[in-house]
Order: structure tokens, then sequence, then C-alpha cells
């Protein structure tokens, strides 16, 4: 016998349980006459079906989350396709259990951690209405890790020799706003250099200025280029008299590592 209504305990029940919307759970369970758990499967077969369809939408919104546990920090990149989605609880929630999970498990690949949250994300994919994208993620283990939140837009995650907590947060800050793209000059990929010393070399050239001179020209150039983009090379923020390597130099110590994301940026390495 095919049910007409249903007791609105079950559809509570339902609600709470799943976290979909009053008509879905009240559909889901008309359609399996009553039975909760049935109608449990029933939503995440739709909440499936609902997130394939919404794959293809562009996810430029979400949040950065970041944390530090035994020696382990862990950052991740979720995105939703609005800034409303982005401030509901359930996505920030999801955001947490995938950091927790992390550190928990010492998860160290996105494919991991997708593999776990898959059905977590299409059910959450059903319930805002929106396409959730687990789009990076990140795992770093050390004895000296500082984690740096600005706002939800930006997260930073550095590895450091023995260092004053103080300076290494003041090192964190620095990177969220200035954006180093390597950790030192010399780590600088041949690509990216020879790139630039193409272009200063063909502004070089215009100038009509003797050979010896053009090199000079080149070269300083070229060396401000690869300390802009470097994290040791550029000026400190808080001291902009030093570089961040002679703050490192000062307290003997050194980076070993940082990561930084900021939400929706072009991943071009």
């Amino acid at each position: 016998m095919t049910i007409t209504n249903v007791n609105s305990c079950l559809i509570k029940e339902l609600r709470f349980r799943t976290g979909a919307g009053f008509l879905e759970c009240k559909r889901a369970l008309l359609e399996e006459n009553g039975d909760i758990e049935s109608a449990i499967d029933n939503l995440r077969k739709v909440g499936k079906l609902t997130a394939e369809k919404k794959t293809k939408n562009v996810t430029n919104q979400g949040m950065i989350f970041s944390k530090i546990q035994n020696n382990i920090g862990v950052m991740l990149e979720l995105n939703c396709e609005t800034d409303f989605v982005s401030k509901d609880n359930s996505f920030i929630c999801l955001g947490e259990e995938i950091i927790s999970k992390a550190l928990e498990s010492k998860l160290k690949e996105i494919d991991q951690v997708k593999n776990i949250f898959e059905s977590k994300r299409t059910d959450l994919v059903f319930k805002v209405g929106e396409n959730i994208n687990i789009r990076r993620f990140y795992f770093m283990e050390g004895e000296n890790i500082f984690s740096y939140l600005h706002g939800t837009r930006i997260g930073v995650l550095v590895s450091a020799s023995s260092l004053d907590k103080i300076i290494l947060k003041n090192i964190a800050m620095h990177i969220a706003a200035s954006k180093p793209e390597y950790l030192c000059p010399k780590n600088v990929s041949s690509a990216v250099f020879d790139r630039e010393y193409q272009i200063q070399l063909e502004l070089a050239n215009a100038l009509k200025k003797p050979p010896n001179l053009l090199k000079k020209i080149i070269d300083g150039r070229m060396n401000k280029f690869v300390n802009n983009i470097s994290l040791t090379g550029q000026s400190f923020i808080m001291d902009p008299s030093k570089t961040v390597g002679d703050i490192l130099n000062q307290n003997s110590a050194y980076i070993m590592s940082f990561i930084r994301f900021e939400l929706g940026e072009v991943i071009s390495k």
C-alpha cells in the first residue's frame, strides 16, 4: 500500500539526520512508504545525482582551513559557488571535520581526503544546492610549524628550525602579505628566470647603451626580480630595512618549507 501522507515527527527526524530540506524529506518518506532508513538511502541517491549535475558549476568562493597538532600541520581549500554558502554552518563543519580527520589519520594526499569525504561532500551539495569542491590540501610535518590565517581567504603554513614563535608568526604574516613564490633566489626555476631574462634583455637593448653597461643593468634587474619572488630575498614587512634572510641570519635560523593558499587563486605550480 502506498501512503499519501507522513507524520511530521518522521520528517523532523529525517531532516535532523540528513540535513535535507522539508519538502525533500517529505518526498523521500512518501516514496519509501514512511520507512526512514529507506528514505535516507533515497535522499543519498538523489543527492549523488544532484552532485554529478553540478560538477561543472564554477566554485570560486569558500574558505581556507588550517590547523597544527602533534608536529603536524594541514591546510585545506574548500570551495563553493557563493559567499552565502561559505558562511553556512554545514559547509564550515565539513571543512573542520576534514582538517581534524587529516590530523588524526595523518592524511598526506588530497586523493585520500577526497575518497574519505566524497559521500559527505555529495550530501552537502544536495543540502545547499551548490557544487562543493575539495580543491587542494597540504600536509606538513616538523617540530617548529606555525599556521596563520588571514580571515578565511588566505592561509599559510611555515616550518622552521629553532626560531622564536613570535618571529615565526611575523614571517607567516609576511608570507600572507608578500606572496613569495620560492624559498630562496637559487630556487627560482630556470624557466621562470629565462623568461624574465629575455624580457629584460629586450628592454635593455632598447636603451642603446654599451654592452658592458647593458650587462650591469640586466644583472641588477634580474637580481631584483629573483629577490622579489623569493621569501629570503624580500624586504621584511615588519622592518623593510632588512630582508627576511637577514632576520633569519640574526636568529641563526632557516625556513625549511612554506605553503600559501589564497582562495580562488590560479594554481600555476
